[in-house]
């Protein structure tokens, strides 16, 4: 660290800002918020590969630059556009045409852009500013807090979320002139949102780099970014153990996060009343309290692929379990896929820390960040044409319908990637041996 900078407080920081940028009250109605506003929900699949595209586009250079021109600078920046993001959803019109749309699709081209300049930037930021004796396993405990404040975070936001958007249940203690119409309802979780990114907005401002920023120009920085990232990319995909981790984890989010995205769309379909959505928001955020504790054993024990593959088998039974979307025990698989995302990000967050070294860190997880974006991005063009195929009459037809093609889907791609894996590290193993 430079002389004069005292950085000590940035991993405190960090957790405050991961916590409130990461628990949102609209995720729990994060589909129907947007259905409800006007939109069909091949629509909606759509607009998230804009989002996706978006980091693709920013991901990388994002993570380059904070790389050269500070990580801090990057974490300002994703928090003015946190609130940019809530402003163009705050005042959609209902029904509001080629208006609504284009207003939908700023929200999720400045949502991708603030998380591609937040992506890589925070964790590098805490991670550097812990002492170098030990880091390691102070990063682990760092790790820990984060996701187990974020579970907190994200139990408030999601049982505020639901019932702030069907206030039904608020409304009968409510007297007759205080009563929540449903539009107001609908903005209140957009709103509560635009108030943390302000929040947020405070905190990176307060944090402190912990190297000095270089004196240079614009165009040598964009220079040194598009440098360092070329560098990065060739070494991430070049080196056997960061790109099995990476490929196999892509294939793995992709389909968790189509998931998790169309959640309440999912809870709408097994008839289960809007109010209850952030109750099972938040029953999710307390499940995620294990995780640490079950990922950091696990860690311990098998080698990254290992549980990367442990993930994948319990995705393929998941996604099995969702397709009848016929009763509450379709709520099971549910909870349990979302679980495995804490599992997957702390696997491969940790495995790529202990593989990239400090100058090329945060550009590391921006590539990650870029390619499973990218992944996630074609596999929801691909949802979204499923669901035009298929009529929706029954109701929900067309939805259940591409829950069940993409079962085997997943299941075929993540086996061959995973032998593939396996085949490239035992290569690799056998050259060394040999050499």
């Amino acid at each position: 660290m430079s002389e004069g900078f005292d950085a000590s407080g940035n991993p405190k920081k960090y957790i405050w800002f991961t916590t409130l940028y990461n628990a949102r009250a609209y995720y729990p109605i994060l589909a129907i918020l947007f259905l409800d506003l006007g939109l069909t929900l091949d629509q909606y699949v759509m607009l998230n590969l804009v989002w996706a595209a978006t980091i693709f586009i920013f991901e990388v250079p994002s993570g380059a630059l904070a790389d050269v021109v500070g990580r801090r600078t990057l974490l300002v920046a994703a928090s003015g556009l946190m609130v940019v993001e809530m402003g163009c959803l705050l005042f959609a019109p209902v029904d509001g045409g080629w208006i609504l749309f284009s207003m939908c699709v700023a929200n999720r081209f400045f949502s991708g852009l603030s998380e591609a300049t937040a992506s890589g930037a925070d964790e590098a930021l805490a991670y550097d500013s812990l002492p170098e004796k030990d880091r390691d396993a102070a990063w682990d405990g760092v790790l820990g807090s984060a996701m187990r404040y974020r579970s907190v975070g994200f139990v408030i936001a999601m049982i505020i979320g639901g019932m702030l958007y069907d206030p039904s249940m608020l409304n009968r203690a409510l007297p007759d002139g205080m009563k929540l119409s449903e539009g107001l309802a609908h903005r209140l979780p957009v709103a509560l949102v635009f108030l943390q990114g302000l929040v947020c907005l405070g905190i990176t401002l307060r944090m402190v780099e912990p190297v000095k920023v270089r004196n240079e120009s614009v165009s040598q920085s964009c220079r040194k970014a598009v440098a360092l990232t070329l560098k990065t990319a060739k070494w991430v995909f070049t080196n056997p153990k960061t790109l099995s981790i990476v490929m196999v984890g892509l294939a793995i989010d992709s389909v968790v996060r189509n998931f998790a995205t169309i959640t309440s769309s999912y809870y709408r379909l097994i008839e289960l009343p809007e109010w209850t959505f952030g109750f099972l928001g938040a029953a999710v955020g307390i499940l995620g309290f294990a995780v640490p504790s079950i990922a950091t054993r696990l860690n311990k024990r098998f080698s990254p692929l290992t549980n990367l593959g442990l993930i994948a088998g319990v995705v393929v039974l998941c996604l099995s379990g969702l397709v009848p979307a016929n009763s509450y025990w379709c709520l099971i698989p549910g909870f349990m896929i979302m679980m495995t995302m804490g599992l997957m990000g702390f696997t491969i967050s940790k495995a790529l820390h202990r593989e990239s070294d400090s100058l090329q860190r945060a550009t590391v997880l921006s590539v990650k960040g870029l390619v499973f974006n990218l992944a996630y991005g074609a596999f929801s063009l691909g949802f979204s044409r499923l669901l035009t195929t298929f009529p929706d009459e029954p109701a929900g037809n067309a939805l259940r319908q591409a829950l069940l093609w993409q079962v085997p889907f997943f299941a075929l791609l993540v086996s061959v990637l995973i032998f593939w894996a396996k085949w490239m590290l035992a290569d690799k193993d056998r050259r060394t041996s040999a050499g």
